[in-house]
Parts: structure tokens; C-alpha cells; sequence
């Protein structure tokens, strides 16, 4: 989403004009019908060449206006020169300056003759000019234009030659019919006038005469089609009452810049007055005075200029806030940082109705902070937020500056995938690399990836720096480290209770990074950043110690941190380490290198510590003592060392690890004798883990149990994914009465779950995805009803099963029933995946899950919906994706929001309650030929590429348009497939 001649703008300081005379004159990008120009010059280079025409010349220019100018300063030869003459014949219109001595060359006369042919023969658009001279005169030959023609006359009736005189004197008569004509038609005056006010006046009148704001775009713009389209669209949209600030927000070099101002040269000109004020952060930050020229601009462009210099940025203020005031503006203010930018350039006292204010910043909520929303009459303000490039665009822009061309060449799909890959759609990026691969071989393509990593001073890091920079206080810059080297792809909360541990102030500085663009939320509620922002962060940490990382605050290359841990050189400046021993095992060649605990004994401060895969060697009490999350994946042990530090740990993920028990006690007495002697292994001197807030044991394939729960009291997150041999949990998790999420998902041993779970008060979500609870267990028939009940009342339960109804149909498994007993009622989100439950299996009623949200039932054998989903009076996402056997969905709660499904052959019918609110309806297809069908209480459903964007619009789904561009005519290709509206 770029205009490709202008992205390096962004961040840096470039003119897209081209500027100075040539006999060419100024080439145009693009043609329109087959013209080369807009607008051919013709005048009287004695009388205005460094003046006025010049003047002129400089602003239809600054209008994105193409136009021919002749550089000859002294005419040479009788007749009309040949490229002259194409240049005429290859413009749209002729603007003629009729000025004093204009008649005494024979090349403007020969030029005026030929315009008025084109205007004849071609629809050539003429717009004379009467430069201090009188229509008259020029209709009748009189004054300087009668003195003139009578040295033509005169030149002519001395010319010996009969041939010649002849042909002289058929010139003259094209020439004086030639002015008769220019001077009939309707012109332009300058008597009495200012010629500033008079050249915008000329300006404007050709961009309305020739619809230069409906150029096609062609090959300038990549991926920017639908964003222009928007701003097309609120530019034009009719609020003439009221004055409009559009937002176009986005990290640096992502397009904002581009974007801004190829929509200013095309509506400028239906404006009162308008002004594009770029690159104002580096203005303001590289000149003291920087603020007060970017106002002295804005004000000439929008007033009358004044001789008189102004030093006080306060008087500039009041000009601005009067002109604007006075006159329609439309105003683009690029790269907006601060709010006394925002201030000194617009003031506080509103614009006049129907003007129009584009503002690009790299700071989210900075605009509505500013003096002008504070005043009675708040302007409407709207938002665009760029994202950068998809694939394809990526692919297409990158081809077009690494081979000038939209496509590869043979040999380099490869590293040209890797590159798109590497970039991740950001414009600047993928236009420097190409210009900087442009020619280069194979080989030379591949060096440049292997050293993409170590670049450190390039011009995309130094724009993305800016943002950095922009943060105001040590906490947020330490954060953005902090995530850019450990925590991006981790979920927010998580990552949150471990920066908070660590003494970083997070209430602040998420948002002020969220704010910036240099941190974003994924839709699973993961930590995103672009890989070249956090490439930025990383490359701040190395500038503490380039070639000695050991001095650096955190290390995260897998490389670096086992050198340092090999050669026992941390020290007390180590905040965090990560060490995967897997990421090396390649550059080792398979070998197994085993490290001392010793190696951290003199790390003190270290409390972000990831060890994962590592056999270390020695007493675990070396290991740091202010440890806040520790993260061992495949720790080799089957114990967790008494002599552990972890008294102050708040997140411990011990995924993929041999351990048998954690802190457990097996409840069976049959057990009772093995686990006595596990107590001889492991927590000897048990220690109180009262800060612990997550336990992460997801994938421990020996693992049996889970108890003392009482050990820590703090617990808050409980994740023990696909442990398959986990036969129980005990009772006194009863202790953790801070939960708020338990994940057993995929333990299909695990025999039952402790009733006391369903009296916890916080638990939000729980997932038992996998578990198995459509298998039934006879044993535990006796369960009752109400058991299972509660189990729907859970809103944040994720159950996958897989159910036989060998014992009689209609049967209720009992391991639903039981685990139904000991869902929280205090659940939100509740998904039962691939558990092999049938609508059978269900309960009546839900009821007692009085405040679910989110119900996913994905994968399971139903026919319909089940019964008991109808109890839900607040969910709002109801998913039944990949249930094959399902047939009906009827009468969904009237609170759902999204309902995804999956369009089987099997399903037969949908059913809405007409008095539901809109939703919004997912179906995702089973083969390459959509199935169209009606749905009863729907307006409409169809393909999402065929519903009109002004239903969208009118449904107030805006954000969906940015998506509908992007489905392709494979329905399988863009999963969200149908949009409906529900009546």
C-alpha cells in the first residue's frame, strides 16, 4: 500500500515534483488518453519567462499537473521547431500568455495558430491569458500587437523571394485570424488582480477542467486501492456542516506518508485553500525553529503572505486559526509526534464547515487530545489504520524495484519468497531490498538474507527508531525490550503477571507501546510484533555491548547464551537469558553439551531465566534466587529439585518434561506406598511457592498426579494440556481460589475432575478439549442430573469428546455428568472440542452457566443444535465448526453475535428467531462449489465477495471491507466465506 516514487518520503525528507526547465519538459508517470502532457505553455519568454510564467509554471507542477515548458530562451530560425509542435499535439490543453510583445515572435504566433487547430480538430482545451494587455488589441491588432503585425508586414513585403513573400503572407493571415479568435474566446485578466490569487485561480480551473483528480492510478500504487477508495469516499461525503479530521495511523514506512499525500494531489484543488505539510516530527526535532517554518508554510499556503517575519510560534497560531476559520481548507499534516505540533498548527478555535484534515502519526490516541477537542463544536473524527501489504503485493513491489518488473526471474522464486517472508509486508523494507538487489545474482541475494539480522544502521531501522525514541520514559523502553526479546507470541496476561514481577510499571507502558505501533494483540490475545520492530528492540539491546553480550542486560540468542553459560561469564547485569539447546543442535552437529548450574551462581539480578532442552549438571541452589518466570521445556529430571529457588516465582513452565508429580500427593491408598517413596526424591523441605501465579506442565507424558494445591495459594493459571497419563487432580485445589483459567485439554486418563472446582469464584475459562467425555463410564451411572446441568453453566469450558451410546440411546455419559459437576458458574468461555459428544449427551439446560460468552462445541458428532444452548441468555460466539452430522441449527439465543459453522453436505436447514439482533454468520465450505441456500429469518446470504460494500457500510461492518478485497474465487481460500444480517 504505496506510492512506490514517493515511499522513501516517509521518515525522510524528498520532493515528488519535478522541478526546472527542459526541452522534454516535465515527463509524466503516466499518460491519460494517449496525451504525454496536461498542459502545453505558450508565451513570450522576453516579457515573462522569469516571472510570471515562471510562477505559473511552479504551481501547476506543485498540482501534480503535467506540463510542457520551452527552456529556449533565444528563438532561432523561422519556422516552429518539430518538438514544439509534438509537444502541442501531445497536450490535453494550452494555457496562451498573451503579454506585451507575444505578437513580435513568430514562434508564439506559429504555436497559437497550431493550438487553435488542435482546439478545432482534437477538443484542445485553450485558456488565453491577457497579461497586462487589452482583448481588444489583441482582436484588432492594435497597440504593441498593431506595431508588431506591422513589422511582419513589413519583413514581408522586403522579402525578394515571390515564393517566400507568398508564404509570409499566408502566415499573416493564419496569425491575425489566429488573434482575432484567441481574443473571442473566454479568458482570464490579470488587471487588478494579485498574481498569486490569480495563478491558484488558473490552477484550479484546469484541475476542474480536466478531471486530473480521475487519473487512473496505474502501476505507482500498489496494494492501496481499497484505502483510497475510503478516504475517496469521506472526502466526499457530503458534511458540508461540519469539519472532518481523518487519522491514518500505522508504524513508520508502512505508507501513511504515500498514502497522504496522493490523495492531496488529487481533491486538493476542490478546496478553498490547501496545504501539505510534511515530515513535521523531523522538521521539529532536527531545527530549533523547525515549528515556527512548518507554520510560516502552512500559513502562506492558506492566507495572504506578509512581508513581516514573525518569531513567535503563538502569533502564527492566531493567523492559522483566522484563515482557517474564514475559508473550506483541506489540510495534510504528516507525521504528527507531539501535541504542541498538533496545537500551534491548528489552534483551538475550529474550522469553517466542510473543511477536511488528514493527519498521519504514528500515535494513536495523540489526536483527540489536542486543543480542537476541547472546544463546544468538536470536529468528527475518523480513523485508517494501515497494516501493511499482503503477499501478493509484497511480491509485486519487490519485483518492481529488484527487477523492474512484476514477476521474477527464473532462479529466484526462492530467495524472493524468503525476503517477502522476512519483511512481513512492510513497504519501506521490501523497496529498499529490491532497490538495493536491483541486477545482483543469486548468490549475492542469498548474502544479503543471511545478513539481514546483523544489520544495525539501515534506513528502515532508523525510521522504525523514531517510534522508539518517542517514548518518554525509561520503563516503556526497558518494556519494549523486555517483549521484543522474550515475551512476543505470549499470551498478554501471562506475559503481564511476569513484567509486572519484574518491577516494570505494564498499566502504562502496554498502552503507550500499543499506542505507537511497536506492540499489537493478537486474536488470541498473544503479544504481536512486527519482525522488523522487534529487530529494532533487539538491536537497542545490543548497543549496550556489541562484541561482549555478557555485559548486555538480556540475552536471547541461543549462540550467545551458551557461550556465556560455557564460559561462566554472566554477571550480576543480567536481567534475562533464553537458551533452547534444540536451536543449536544443527550447528553443533548433534553433539550433547552439558553445562554447570555453577554458570548462574553469579547472576544475581537474573530474573527472566529459559533453559530449554539444557542437561545441566550440579546443585540446582546455584540457580538465582530472584527468579520471577522460569521456563524449563524437556527438563530431563523426574523431579523438581528440593533445592530449586522458587520462592518468588510467579510463572514456572516445565512443558515436555519427564516429571511424574508435581507437589502432589496421590489420593488412591494403592498409591499411597509409590508416592512415600517419590517424597524421599523430590521436595524433601517443601518450600511454600506462594507467589506462583502460572504452572504451565502441558505435555508431560509421565506425569500422574497434581496436588498440594495448597503450596501455592496465588495460582491463577493451571495449563496441563495433553498429559496423557494423568489419572487425577487433587481436592485441594480447592486452595487456589484465584484461578481463573484451568486447561486439561487432551488428558484422556483423566478420570474425573475434584467436584470442589465448580465452588471456585474466578475461574473465567476452562478447556477439556479432547478429554474423551463422550465415552461412557458406567461406573458412575449414579450420577444425577443436576450434575451435568452444571456442567453447561460453565461458560469457559472447552470439552473435545468422542461418545458411544453402546449401552442404550439417549444415554448421557456419565463422564460429562461428573465432569459437568465441577464446572465454576463463574465461567465466560466454554469450548467442548472433539470430544465425540452427540446432541443426546447434552443436558436440558445450561442455565446455571449464567454467564457464558463463548461456547465451542467444534468437532463433535451433533445433529443439531443441542437443546440446552438455548438457556444461554448472554453467549455471544456460538461455534459448531467441522460437525459433520449436523443437520439443524434452530433458534439460536437471541444474544449471539458470530455463529461459525461448517457447510457440510448433511446440513439441511438454519432457523433465527426474527427479533434477533444482527449477527454476524461464518460458514466455511467443504468444497470448491459454494452451496447457496435460504435461511429462515435472513434477509440475504451469499458469497462474502458478492454482498456490495454500501451493505456493508449501511451495517456498520467497515472493517470487513478490508477483507472483502481479499477473497479470492476459491471459497476455501479465505475461510470467512458469508455475511448475513439476520432480521
Amino acid at each position: 500500500m504505496v506510492i512506490l516514487s514517493e515511499l522513501l518520503s516517509e521518515g525522510t525528507s524528498s520532493s515528488s515534483s519535478t522541478r526546472g526547465y527542459s526541452s522534454s519538459a516535465r515527463v509524466p508517470p503516466s499518460s491519460t488518453d494517449g496525451y504525454r502532457y496536461d498542459v502545453f505553455l505558450s508565451f513570450r519568454g522576453l516579457d515573462t519567462r522569469l516571472s510570471f510564467t515562471n510562477y505559473l509554471y511552479e504551481a501547476l507542477i506543485d498540482a501534480n499537473i503535467n506540463t510542457f515548458l520551452d527552456d529556449e530562451k533565444i528563438e532561432t530560425g523561422e519556422d516552429l521547431k518539430p518538438e514544439l509542435e509534438t509537444a502541442i499535439k501531445a497536450s490535453r490543453a494550452s494555457i496562451i500568455v498573451l503579454s506585451e510583445n507575444y505578437a513580435s515572435s513568430t514562434w508564439c504566433l506559429d504555436e497559437l495558430v497550431l493550438i487553435l487547430e488542435q482546439r478545432i480538430t482534437s477538443n484542445h482545451i485553450v485558456i488565453p491569458i491577457f497579461y497586462h494587455v487589452e482583448p481588444t488589441h489583441v482582436r484588432k491588432q492594435q497597440s504593441s500587437f498593431g506595431d508588431a503585425m506591422a513589422k511582419h508586414k513589413q519583413t514581408m513585403e522586403a522579402e525578394t523571394n515571390a515564393d517566400k513573400r507568398s508564404q509570409l503572407a499566408q502566415k499573416m493571415d493564419r496569425w491575425i485570424k489566429a488573434l482575432v479568435d484567441v481574443a473571442n474566446l473566454k479568458g482570464n485578466d490579470i488587471k487588478g488582480r494579485l498574481e498569486t490569487e490569480f495563478i491558484e485561480e488558473i490552477v484550479k480551473d484546469i484541475h476542474h477542467r480536466l478531471h486530473v483528480h480521475l487519473r487512473c492510478v496505474g502501476p505507482q500504487l500498489i496494494g492501496m486501492e481499497y484505502d483510497i477508495k475510503f478516504i475517496t469516499s469521506w472526502l466526499k461525503d457530503g458534511s458540508s456542516h461540519t469539519t472532518d479530521i481523518l487519522t491514518i495511523l500505522g508504524m513508520g514506512g508502512i505508507g501513511k506518508t504515500s498514502l497522504a499525500k496522493h490523495v492531496y494531489g488529487l481533491y486538493s484543488h476542490e478546496f478553498d485553500k490547501s496545504s501539505c505539510i510534511e515530515d513535521i516530527s523531523r522538521v521539529c526535532d532536527g531545527k530549533f525553529n523547525g515549528l515556527l517554518d512548518l507554520q510560516e508554510k502552512l500559513s502562506s499556503d492558506i492566507s495572504k503572505t506578509s512581508s513581516v517575519k514573525v518569531h513567535d510560534a503563538s502569533v502564527y497560531t492566531s493567523k492559522i486559526e483566522n484563515a482557517i476559520a474564514r475559508k473550506r481548507v483541506f489540510l495534510v499534516l504528516d507525521d504528527i509526534s507531539t501535541l504542541d505540533q498538533l496545537d500551534a498548527l491548528l489552534g483551538s478555535k475550529g474550522f469553517h464547515p466542510g473543511s477536511k484534515i488528514i493527519i498521519t502519526t504514528k500515535e494513536r490516541r495523540l489526536i483527540e487530545r489536542c486543543a480542537l477537542f476541547k472546544t463546544d463544536i468538536k470536529p468528527k473524527h475518523r480513523e485508517l489504520l494501515l497494516q501493511g501489504l499482503h503477499e501478493t503485493q509484497s511480491w509485486e513491489l519487490l519485483c518492481l524495484h529488484a527487477f523492474k518488473c512484476n514477476y521474477p526471474k527464473t532462479g529466484y522464486e526462492g530467495v524472493l519468497y524468503k525476503l517477502v517472508k522476512y519483511c512481513q509486508g512492510h513497504p519501506l523494507a521490501l523497496v529498499v531490498l529490491g532497490k538495493s538487489l536491483y541486477d545482483r545474482d543469486v548468490t549475492y541475494w542469498e548474502g544479503c538474507i543471511e545478513g539481514l539480522k546483523k544489520e544495525t544502521d539501515s534506513h528502515v531501522n532508523n525510521v522504525l527508531r523514531m517510534s522508539f525514541n518517542s517514548l518518554q520514559s525509561k520503563n516503556d523502553k526497558d518494556l519494549f525490550k523486555y517483549i521484543a526479546c522474550f515475551f512476543v507470541g505470549i499470551d498478554r496476561d501471562v506475559a503481564e503477571t511476569i513484567l509486572q514481577a519484574c518491577n516494570i510499571n505494564i498499566r502504562s507502558g502496554i498502552p503507550n507501546l500499543l499506542d505507537r505501533f511497536l506492540l499489537s494483540i493478537g486474536w488470541k490475545n498473544e503479544l504481536k510484533m512486527h519482525q522488523l520492530v522487534q529487530e529494532m528492540g533487539r538491536f537497542e539491546v545490543r548497543q549496550e555491548s556489541h562484541d561482549k553480550p555478557w555485559k548486555r542486560s538480556l540475552l536471547w540468542c541461543h549462540e550467545e547464551s551458551f557461550r556465556v553459560l560455557k564460559q561462566k561469564k554472566g554477571k550480576g547485569n543480567l536481567v534475562g537469558l533464553a537458551l533452547n539447546m534444540r536451536m543449536l543442535e544443527k550447528e553443533m552437529l548433534g553433539a550433547s553439551y552439558k553445562l554447570k548450574t555453577n554458570a548462574l551462581s553469579k547472576m544475581d539480578n537474573l530474573m527472566l531465566l529459559q533453559l530449554n532442552y539444557v542437561h545441566m549438571n550440579g546443585s540446582y541452589e546455584n540457580f538465582p534466587p530472584e527468579l520471577r518466570g522460569l521456563c524449563m521445556h524437556g527438563f530431563h529430571l523426574k523431579y523438581i529439585p528440593s533445592e530449586l529457588p522458587m520462592e518468588n516465582l510467579v510463572a514456572l513452565d516445565m512443558s515436555y518434561s519427564n516429571i511424574e508429580s508435581f507437589i502432589g500427593c496421590y489420593r488412591n491408598p494403592q498409591r499411597l506406598e509409590k508416592r512415600q517413596k517419590l517424597d524421599g526424591l523430590c521436595l524433601k523441605n517443601k518450600r511454600l511457592l506462594g507467589s506462583l501465579k502460572v504452572l504451565n506442565l502441558s505435555s508431560c507424558k509421565q506425569l500422574c498426579s497434581l496436588g498440594d494445591f495448597n503450596q501455592f495459594p496465588a495460582l491463577e493459571r493451571l495449563i496441563v494440556r495433553n498429559c496423557t497419563r494423568l489419572l487425577e487432580v487433587s481436592e485441594s485445589i480447592e486452595q487456589c481460589v484465584e484461578l481463573a483459567l484451568i486447561d486439561l485439554s487432551y488428558c484422556k486418563q483423566l478420570k474425573n475432575l475434584p467436584r470442589i472446582i465448580g465452588m471456585l469464584k474466578k475461574v473465567k475459562t476452562m478447556l477439556l478439549d479432547g478429554c474423551n467425555l463422550g465415552e461412557s463410564q458406567t461406573e458412575d451411572t449414579n450420577l444425577d442430573m443436576d450434575s451435568l446441568d452444571m456442567c453447561n453453566a460453565n461458560k469457559n469450558i472447552s470439552i473435545s469428546t468422542r461418545t458411544s451410546f453402546s449401552t442404550f440411546v439417549g444415554a448421557i455419559p456419565s463422564r460429562l455428568k461428573f465432569f459437568s459437576s465441577s464446572l465454576p458458574r463463574s465461567l465466560v468461555r466454554l469450548s467442548l472440542v472433539n470430544n465425540n459428544l452427540s446432541t443426546e449427551s447434552f443436558p436440558m439446560d445450561f442455565s446455571s452457566l449464567s454467564l457464558l460468552k463463548e461456547l465451542y462445541l467444534d468437532g463433535n458428532p451433533i445433529h443439531s443444535m443441542p437443546n440446552c444452548v438455548r438457556t444461554l441468555h448472554r453467549v455471544e460466539i456460538l461455534s459448531m465448526l467441522n460437525c459433520n452430522k449436523l443437520k439443524l441449527v434452530e433458534h439460536p439465543p437471541h444474544t449471539v453475535k458470530i455463529l461459525l459453522y461448517s457447510d457440510h453436505e448433511s446440513l439441511e436447514k438454519v432457523v433465527f428467531d426474527p427479533k434477533m439482533s444482527p449477527l454476524m454468520l461464518f460458514y466455511f465450505p467443504r468444497s470448491y462449489t459454494p452451496r447457496s441456500y435460504e435461511i429462515e429469518g435472513m434477509v440475504k446470504i451469499q458469497a462474502m465477495v458478492g454482498v456490495e460494500e454500501k451493505v456493508l457500510r449501511s451495517l456498520g461492518w467497515i472493517n470487513l471491507l478490508h477483507n472483502k478485497r481479499n477473497v479470492g474465487n476459491n471459497p476455501t481460500e479465505s475461510g470467512m466465506q458469508v455475511l448475513s444480517n439476520v432480521i
